[in-house]
């Protein structure tokens, strides 16, 4: 009996650090616009990196990435969800982070 409400308690000491642990995440976006497909995506995924790394966060999952032509620019959305793991990071804008 003993070692039956040793092992609920533990159980349930992992059921809450583990909800604590992933309370804490969000969707980060970013956007990239530029002339060709290519260099949009870069500046959109690149940006998402800084953003999430200047947040004090790390990247969780596969980035989601879509693109929409318009006339003369592509226009690139980025996403992904991200969790904490640090205190923010000094950064200027979302492509300066130290």
């Amino acid at each position: 009996m003993r070692s039956l409400k040793l092992g609920l308690a533990a159980t349930a000491v992992i059921c809450a650090l583990s909800a604590t642990a992933h309370a804490d995440c969000v969707k980060v976006g970013s956007v990239g616009e530029f002339a060709s497909h290519d260099v949009a995506a870069l500046f959109a995924t690149n940006g998402l990196k800084n953003i999430i790394y200047g947040q004090g966060r790390e990247g969780k999952g596969p980035v989601s990435l879509k693109c929409q032509d318009s006339s003369g620019t592509t226009t690139c959305r980025a996403s992904q969800m991200a969790c904490k793991v640090s205190e923010p990071k000094t950064c200027l804008g979302a492509w300066l982070c130290f």
